[in-house]
Order: C-alpha cells, then sequence, then structure tokens
C-alpha cells in the first residue's frame, strides 16, 4: 500500500470565508499516483472547516447568514471562551461545518456525487492555516 501525504496553506483575506479547494486536492491526488484507496482531507486548525458540498454563491450566501444566526460573533462577552480571546464563535461554526472529509478513490478519480466539491471554511482568518492531505491506496 501506498501513502500520500501534504500540507495546503491558506491565508483568507476576511475572518470568514469558504474557498473551493477542489483543484488542489485533485492535484495531490495526482501527485500520490494511487488509484484505487481514501483520500482523508482535514482542517489543521480549530476554527477552520473541510467540508463537500455546491459550488454555489447563494447557497454559500446561505451558510453564511445560517452560521451567524447560530452562533454570532458579536458581542463577544456573550461565550465564556472569550475571557483572552474574540473566537468563540469560530469554534462552534466549525464544529457544525466539521473537521474532515473522506473521498473513496476510484481508477484515479475522486468519486463524487453530482455537484460535490471540497471547501476550505474559515471563521477566524487573516493569518495562515493548513489543511492536511491524506490519501492511502495502491
Amino acid at each position: 500500500m501506498k501513502t500520500y501525504r501534504k500540507e495546503l496553506w491558506f491565508e483568507t483575506r476576511k475572518r470568514r470565508e469558504f474557498i473551493n479547494i477542489t483543484r488542489q486536492i485533485d492535484d495531490c491526488l495526482k501527485e500520490s499516483g494511487i488509484k484505487e484507496g481514501l483520500l482523508l482531507c482535514n482542517a489543521m486548525h480549530i476554527t477552520s472547516s473541510v467540508f463537500i458540498n455546491d459550488d454555489e454563491s447563494g447557497l454559500h450566501a446561505d451558510f453564511e447568514q445560517w452560521l451567524e444566526k447560530l452562533a454570532p460573533e458579536k458581542p463577544h462577552s456573550q461565550y465564556w471562551h472569550n475571557g483572552f480571546e474574540d473566537n468563540a464563535d469560530a469554534h462552534l461554526k466549525r464544529q457544525v461545518m466539521g473537521r474532515e472529509v473522506v473521498v473513496a478513490i476510484t481508477a484515479g478519480h475522486m468519486d463524487f456525487g453530482p455537484w460535490e466539491q471540497i471547501f476550505y471554511g474559515e471563521f477566524d482568518g487573516l493569518r495562515r492555516k493548513r489543511v492536511l492531505v491524506k490519501i492511502i491506496g495502491e
């Protein structure tokens, strides 16, 4: 069995942002040479997320609005966590959107359903953060 590991780095221009990383993940798959197996992609920070969904701007705006209703950023004083930081909302948003995705690899391609793509979700940005790509198989 072969294994492949790579870290991808992102620095968002806004505090919250969704980035389509499907191409970067596909490049990793090609680089790995693995044709059959599993691909794990996970956020390496507790205020960011990796998830699969549609690349549609209205849906992303809906995510933003829904997450802000669930865990509003302000007032910062509403959260116990915000004694030394002001990012409790980002931790909660990450919990809802998830840490990672696992994708089956078949014939050298990611096995996606219609419209599925991989996204990096940032909830406390404006600094460098990383995503791990781990692929195992033959």
